[in-house]
């Protein structure tokens, strides 16, 4: 079947104009997710922020209670003690002046970097390289710090960045097709909460104004905002 027949089969049975539950919206993303692969479901919201204002930036990290389902690889710039903390935690790469080398030259073998504050003036050289890829590492998100156990485990182990783009969108994939639907809606939730969390001071208006989930081949599906958070919180 051709990839637009597809899409437009697959889009059958969801209305576009409609708002739907967190529940009901799951339900509908996995009965069309039908790839030959485990597709990565991912959630998108709309916030009412203009990331050009330093006082509407949103960015965080959080832990999902499911996990992502995906195996990230993790790269950390430490020495000594703390390079063994690191591989003795499960680190994929570590290193320093060597690995900022490497990565210097274009070779990028990992999902996320973790640096000790020590080695930020050596690793604030690969801006360039690490910033369009939004994986520069920084303390508001907990990748700058002397804890990099702790962090690589997080990692490893379901932690999601998120950072609004341009357009005030912040997406994420938050697991499987193969997940239970509680599951997902469980990461979908602890997801949505971080992100309300993180209102910043700049943000006038309606907050969390849109909200669509879908898989990586299927149709978006909307939700309403008031069922993935507290009804106190709902589009604040």
């Amino acid at each position: 079947m051709a990839t637009g027949k597809r899409v437009k089969k697959a889009a059958e049975g969801i209305d576009r104009d409609k708002l739907y539950g967190i529940d009901d919206a799951i339900k509908m993303v996995k009965e069309r997710a039908k790839a030959k692969f485990d597709e990565t479901i991912e959630v998108a919201m709309n916030l009412g922020v203009d990331p050009r204002h330093a006082d509407q930036m949103v960015r965080g990290v959080v832990t999902l209670p499911n996990g992502t389902g995906r195996t990230q690889r993790v790269a950390v710039f430490a020495r000594g003690a703390k390079a063994d903390e690191a591989r003795a935690a499960g680190a994929d790469i570590v290193g320093a002046e060597d690995l900022v080398e490497i990565v210097n030259g274009g070779t990028i073998d990992f999902d996320r970097c973790i640096a000790t504050p020590d080695l930020m003036p050596l690793v604030g050289r690969l801006g360039k390289v690490l910033g369009p890829r939004g994986m520069m590492p920084n303390p508001k998100v907990g990748t700058v710090t002397m804890d990099v156990a702790g962090a690589v485990k997080g990692a490893k182990g379901g932690s999601v960045e998120f950072r609004v783009e341009k357009a005030g969108i912040v997406q994420a994939g938050v697991g499987k097709a193969s997940f239970g639907a509680e599951q997902l809606v469980a990461n979908i939730k602890a997801f949505a909460d971080a992100v309300n969390k993180s209102k910043p001071a700049g943000a006038k208006g309606t907050y969390i104004q849109r909200v669509a989930v879908s898989s990586t081949m299927g149709p978006g599906v909307k939700v309403e905002p008031g069922s993935v958070l507290p009804s106190t919180d709902a589009r604040q």
